[in-house]
């Protein structure tokens, strides 16, 4: 397992370093100048020149990649060209939103999609297991930012329950005004997300239910409740950690969507308003974070695979002998 552990964080550190330098070149492979936002319009070469200058953006490819690596290596996440302000801060400071919005809408979908998946499973000769399937093919086909502007209309503007946006001045301080914004962030990513893992769910809970081991324990008398516990629940779990895993990544890195709809300071609107400005160490900020806590979750979600699955477990101990 130690072995397992060391090349899995080997893996990471690799695949980390190698998104880095796609990062950057791609970044600057974008057209635009990021001096251009530093000048006025109509501004002399002699200004623009200076503007690069004071950025580093007139230094050569390799050397700006190595000092930002070097950023990096103590912690620093880079200057913003714009404010010039650290983005380390800033980006803390979104994530105090991004953060739960995403843990938040995660935990409501998983909440709704296994029992709802289970249920269309179970009783899928029925009209409301047939139904539930329905449904979730219909969620499926809905945009997130259209179910974000439904809500808003009936529950914020219609019915006036919620804020239709926006995240109080003094953030979590205020930790009932806070809740209240992000309600209807976290059901609209929720109800999406939730659409797509019922059918993982209920593919995943058929090819149990039609399983010779649960046959067999049924046979020798075990009801269907401890059968399902006792051998379907793991054998089923194991293909929906992958996807939970693939959807909880795809949710933080998709906040961009939802946080513009509600005008919420997390992380997507702060890489949307770098992108705009070609802030480049905004974007390289928020796209490293992102992109390290995308190899995170991943990182857990086949450790918690094989804690699951001993079969896992086995072909692991097999492979380092």
């Amino acid at each position: 397992m130690a072995r397992y552990l060391l090349r899995r964080l080997a893996f990471l550190v690799v695949s980390l370093a190698l998104a880095s330098v796609v990062l950057f070149v791609l970044l600057r492979l974008l057209p635009g100048d990021p001096a251009n936002a530093l000048t006025s319009v109509g501004a002399s070469p002699e200004q623009i020149a200076a503007a690069r200058h004071s950025i580093g953006s007139d230094r050569p490819l390799p050397e700006q990649f190595t000092h930002w690596l070097g950023q990096l290596a103590h912690g620093d996440l880079g200057t913003s060209f714009v404010s010039s302000l650290p983005v380390g801060p800033e980006v803390t400071s979104r994530l105090d939103v991004t953060v739960p919005l995403t843990l938040a809408a995660f935990v409501l979908a998983v909440l709704i999609a296994v029992p709802a998946g289970f249920v269309a499973a179970y009783k899928r000769r029925t009209w409301y297991g047939a139904l539930l399937s329905a449904v979730s093919q219909l969620g499926i086909a809905i945009p997130v930012f259209w179910l974000g502007m439904i809500l808003i209309a009936v529950f914020a503007l219609n019915a006036g329950w919620l804020p239709a946006g926006g995240f109080p001045p003094d953030g979590w301080s205020e930790p009932a005004e806070a809740i209240r914004s992000l309600v209807l962030p976290v059901v609209t990513i929720a109800l999406v997300m939730s659409a797509s893992l019922i059918r993982y769910v209920r593919s995943a809970t058929l090819d149990v239910l039609g399983s010779d081991y649960l046959r067999t324990a049924r046979a020798l008398g075990s009801s269907f409740g401890r059968a399902m516990w006792r051998h379907g629940l793991r054998n089923s779990s194991v293909p929906v950690i992958s996807v939970l895993a693939i959807e909880l990544a795809s949710t933080l890195l998709g906040a961009v969507v939802v946080e513009s709809v509600y005008a919420l300071p997390g992380l997507g609107s702060m890489l949307a308003t770098g992108i705009a400005q070609h802030d480049y160490p905004v974007v390289q900020a928020v796209l490293f974070v992102s992109t390290l806590a995308v190899l995170l979750i991943g990182f857990a979600a086949d450790l918690v695979q094989r804690v699951v699955d001993p079969r896992l477990r086995g072909r692991l101990s097999g492979g380092t002998r």
